[in-house]
């Protein structure tokens, strides 16, 4: 799609978000008058010694309404953010292509590097906005939701972050934050770019070096085996960095709006080990390696 398609897209969406939250309010409202009777009919209930056939059969009906009621404002809500995941999707379209528009290979001019402080608000937002897996009972939690890896055949889009191993000037192995840029499927191959340069340092990996992070939240509540466990060996991001170091988990979140408890590998402390540190959910990953441990 180009910017203006793009653009006009998001706006259709965006309509479509406005109405489908109109509904869901309206479905509320309809759901909490009748949780309302329920309660009222209970209130009526108490004067009675047993349980009239009357009764029965009116809280089972309002009961199978309410039911009826929770499963139609859950459709809504899943509806609006599946919207919300499209509009995320062509945001980041129109963000690829407005960077594109501006490369020139032949540009030696250095460019504008973003303000750190602007770079490190930008990925504590979008930890936040991950959206939250919302499956149906009995429902698997699918790959990259929480601690739950990608299959062997997965394959990142542009535009994905991903927890790239790359060699630095000083030939050392290191784990960054990149993007991914394309992926060249003969030689199975990717071209990411590390994050903190915007687009000025390139780096061309085999996929054994590039771990794609997570899509979803994992909640803790309901899909509790979708999260690392603790004592877990994973590769974390740092906070307020670009950087992923070996790290322990220390505690897992309780609540899908909670981060891990992670403590860092730091030989500058005398168990080896840093003060628990926060990282959410989307800057953990475990490479192949370390699963082969």
């Amino acid at each position: 799609l180009t910017f203006v398609e793009c653009e006009n897209r998001v706006q259709e969406l965006l309509s479509e978000l406005h109405d489908i939250i109109k509904d869901t309010q309206k479905q509320r409202e309809e759901g909490n008058n009748n949780l309302e009777t329920i309660g009222k009919t209970h209130e009526k209930m108490q004067g009675e010694a047993k349980l009239s056939t009357y009764f029965k059969q009116k809280l089972r009906n309002l009961y199978s309404v309410a039911l009826d009621d929770a499963d139609v404002e859950c459709d809504l809500l899943k509806k609006g953010l599946d919207i919300i995941a499209k509009i995320k999707a062509l945001q980041e379209e129109k963000r690829i292509a407005a960077r594109l528009s501006s490369y020139n290979p032949l540009d030696d001019q250095p460019r504008k590097s973003m303000r750190r402080g602007v770079l490190m608000s930008m990925l504590q937002k979008s930890a936040q906005t991950l959206p939250l897996w919302i499956g149906k009972p009995n429902e698997k939690v699918p790959p990259l939701c929480g601690a739950v890896s990608a299959g062997p055949d997965y394959i990142a889009k542009p535009g994905d972050k991903v927890a790239a191993r790359v060699r630095t000037d000083e030939a050392e192995e290191q784990w960054i934050l990149a993007e991914v840029v394309s992926f060249n499927s003969s030689l199975q191959k990717y071209e990411v770019d590390d994050i903190d340069e915007e687009g000025r340092e390139h780096h061309v990996l085999s996929k054994r070096r590039v771990v794609p992070l997570a899509q979803w939240k994992a909640n803790p509540e309901t899909d509790p085996e979708a999260l690392f466990p603790k004592g877990a060996l994973v590769m974390a991001l740092y906070p307020q960095t670009t950087c992923f170091y070996r790290a322990v988990i220390s505690k897992q979140p309780t609540t899908a709006h909670e981060d891990y408890s992670v403590l860092f590998e730091d030989n500058s402390y005398a168990d080896g080990y840093s003060p628990a540190l926060r990282v959410a959910q989307k800057y953990l990953v475990v490479p192949k390696e370390m699963r082969e441990l």
